[in-house]
């Protein structure tokens, strides 16, 4: 990866590669800013003495996950460069459950109060373009991110997946006028809507890992159309066996298949709805920044990884977004983000029935440590002996937790245990770079010195 760089007044320059970052350090014309994601700050540069390229941080928001990509435009028309590949976890389904066990609690609590006052409209409206907390969490999570990515690179534009899946080209087949349904997209924005659908699975034998084809459930001989409600994925053997069959012949002895098969062409696809409702605010919050905002849908995203033979992974879908017609040094690791949460302000432990069944201590900070701060623990005796990098969780004993790339070590001393980086409300991990087959990426050790620089000695003076 790419190492991020600041100027002596805090300022972004270019990015650089870690050998040279390497350089810097060991000549002491720079000191290290933060460890994830790495960054240098030289003492000897200044930001008017440098000269910058168009940098350019591509998004692909999901349901789940969010997949950044920082390219540099080159010369050649609508080609990049990738300088990182970054994979944004939310934690909204997290939001949402907390929301409805407290909302459950409260509830319980308030129906044992003897003298209970009348409760009626006694809750403000909501704003013009209210979002739910999970979704909301989304937004401000990614805006988030494109805020800090610009304060360490000179980022001149954005470009970001405006739609999914464009849902009313999806429902009216015969609209015209759209590039997707004439033009060289014609069906992407189908296939790649129905694979999330029906979990890239054929819905009439459940084998995965096959070609899939497109599968009208009532044949179009039939009377059968082709909205989505009435399109569905086959492996080659079932699509031939079916025929011109209608579903309820060619299912008759599996009634159970066949009722869960219409239920499920009925019911709309949930991460698309969720993407939907977030989109023009994302949008909206991204062009408040005062960046150049590029915006294309995710059939086109999935023409130009096709086209450019690039693996499927969130991060690199980002890398796709716009129009792109070639992309260079995609062969990365990516750095995987999960949004952890700063913690709650509930100091107590609740059973299934809202009763409290155990507190936690007042005060976050213990022996000057927090949970999710990341450490660095040297063990000299005992059975964990041996150098632990990881993040914390922290215990008012001050025997600690550290979970590691290994896995988690416990009762760790706060003696043995010095700070790498404060938290900041996520979780890190790198990830090796995925080969051109395709091939599942594989964790990597994230201990802070060994992760972007190798050999870099112990003792560099660090900045908060």
């Amino acid at each position: 990866m790419a190492v991020f760089v600041l100027d002596r007044g805090g300022r972004p320059l270019m990015p650089c590669t870690e050998k040279r970052a390497r350089l810097l350090l060991k000549r002491g014309r720079a000191r290290v800013h933060k460890m994830l994601p790495f960054t240098i700050r030289v003492v000897d540069i200044e930001a008017e003495d440098c000269g910058f390229q168009a940098l350019r941080v591509k998004l692909d928001p999901g349901s789940k996950t969010t997949g950044m990509a920082l390219v540099r435009e080159t010369a050649e028309k609508n080609a990049v460069a990738v300088i990182n590949l970054f994979e944004l976890m939310h934690r909204g389904k997290q939001i949402s459950e907390a929301l409805t066990a407290r909302r459950g609690h409260r509830r319980m609590r308030r129906s044992h109060l003897r003298c209970r006052a009348p409760r009626f409209l006694n809750r403000g409206n909501k704003k013009s373009g209210w979002l739910a907390p999970s979704l909301q969490h989304r937004v401000d999570t990614t805006l988030a991110w494109v805020n800090r990515l610009e304060r360490l690179a000179p980022v001149s534009s954005i470009s970001t997946e405006l739609v999914r899946f464009d849902m009313q080209a999806l429902e009216n087949p015969d609209i015209e006028g759209a590039q997707y349904q004439q033009g060289t997209l014609a069906g992407y924005e189908v296939r790649e809507y129905l694979l999330e659908k029906w979990c890239r699975t054929c819905a009439y034998c459940g084998a995965k890992g096959v070609p899939l084809q497109i599968e009208h459930i009532q044949p179009k001989s039939k009377g059968g159309s082709n909205r989505i409600s009435n399109l569905t994925l086959a492996c080659q053997c079932c699509n031939a066996k079916k025929a011109a069959l209608p579903v309820e012949v060619f299912l008759a002895k599996q009634p159970e298949r066949l009722k869960r098969i219409q239920a499920q062409a009925k019911r709309p696809l949930k991460d698309a709805a969720v993407v939907n409702a977030t989109r023009w605010a994302l949008v909206n919050a991204l062009k408040a920044t005062g960046l150049a905002v590029e915006t294309a849908s995710g059939g086109r995203t999935k023409f130009n990884r096709i086209e450019l033979g690039l693996p499927k992974t969130h991060a690199l879908d980002a890398a796709c977004v716009g129009d792109v017609n070639a992309i260079t040094g995609w062969q990365k690791p990516t750095l995987c983000i999960k949004a952890m949460g700063r913690g709650s302000y509930q100091r107590t432990r609740l059973d299934k029935f809202g009763c409290v069944r155990g507190y936690l201590t007042r005060s976050k900070n213990i022996q000057g440590f927090q949970t999710g701060d990341r450490v660095k623990a040297i063990v000299t005796q005992g059975k964990k002996t041996g150098c632990h990098i990881g993040r914390v969780a922290v215990r008012a004993s001050g025997s600690f937790n550290i979970q590691t790339s290994n896995g988690l070590v416990q009762g760790i001393s706060h003696r043995y245990c010095t700070v790498v980086q404060r938290g900041d409300g996520y979780g890190y991990q790198l990830v090796a770079k995925t080969d051109v087959t395709g091939t599942p990426p594989q964790p990597r050790n994230t201990s802070c010195s060994a992760l972007y620089l190798p050999g870099l000695k112990a003792g560099v003076s660090r900045a908060n």
